[in-house]
């Protein structure tokens, strides 16, 4: 009969209105604190990001400023050299064409200068084409030959003379035999210097006067005619007539 008995009921007592007012605003104050935490957490972190942003920035544009400074050099320096390269091709050219002007300049002063004398050559052959027709030619013929022969060192030589002065040789061989004993001399009648100058021959090769005298082997000739004397006379006479026509020469009076 106990066991049907009705037991005795334990039953947790409800909690009092005091207790749950205090436990909501616990939760509230935790939930406010959690919020704050959080808050102070994104604002840390966007503090740091937007310093690191900073900063990077800063980095950035160091490296930028840096770089183009760099360009900037690299390209002047480019400028400048590539100047300097054209400045040198201008100096070259301007160097080369000075030099080249300089040397037509001098090319024609010489050429003027050789005119000038072969001008005075020319001038002098003229006034020795009447040596032929004087008296004393025949004289001088006589001394052409004996200095040929001289030359030679002969005793038998060919004498060539213009065709004009044929007679005239003559007579001047005979007396070079005359006054060298054992002398021989043979007029060359196949050959003859060129004619006088004139109207007749024109534009030909001509010969104001004089003789070859030649070796009988016919190897060795000795040039007196009057035009080869007054070439090596005037060749011989070159520089001092140069100076007295043109003055000093500047670069020869330097060497001095």
């Amino acid at each position: 009969a106990n066991q049907f008995a009705p037991r005795a009921c334990s039953r947790t007592p409800a909690p009092s209105i005091d207790a749950r007012r205090a436990h909501d605003v616990t939760a509230n104050m935790n939930d406010a604190e959690v919020e704050r935490q959080i808050h102070q957490m994104v604002a840390f972190i966007k503090q740091e990001a937007e310093e690191k942003a900073s900063e990077i920035r800063v980095t950035a544009e160091e490296e930028f400023n840096i770089e183009k400074l760099q360009m900037v050099e690299e390209e002047r320096r480019r400028i400048k050299k590539e100047y300097e390269r054209k400045e040198s091709q201008a100096e070259v050219r301007e160097k080369i064409e000075f030099s080249t002007q300089l040397n037509a300049m001098r090319l024609k002063i010489l050429h003027a200068r050789d005119e000038a004398v072969q001008g005075m050559l020319a001038g002098a052959r003229a006034d020795l084409e009447g040596v032929s027709q004087m008296p004393k030619y025949g004289e001088m013929l006589v001394g052409l030959i004996l200095q040929s022969v001289q030359k030679l060192e002969t005793d038998a030589a060919v004498v060539r003379c213009r065709e004009c002065d044929v007679e005239k040789v003559k007579v001047a061989m005979a007396e070079a035999e005359r006054q060298t004993p054992g002398l021989k001399l043979a007029l060359d009648e196949h050959s003859h210097l060129p004619p006088p100058p004139g109207p007749d021959n024109g534009d030909g090769a001509s010969c104001i006067g004089g003789v070859h005298v030649i070796s009988m082997d016919g190897k060795i000739t000795c040039n007196n005619s009057l035009d080869d004397r007054l070439k090596v006379a005037f060749e011989r006479n070159l520089p001092e007539l140069r100076e007295a026509v043109f003055g000093v020469n500047p670069n020869v009076a330097a060497s001095k």
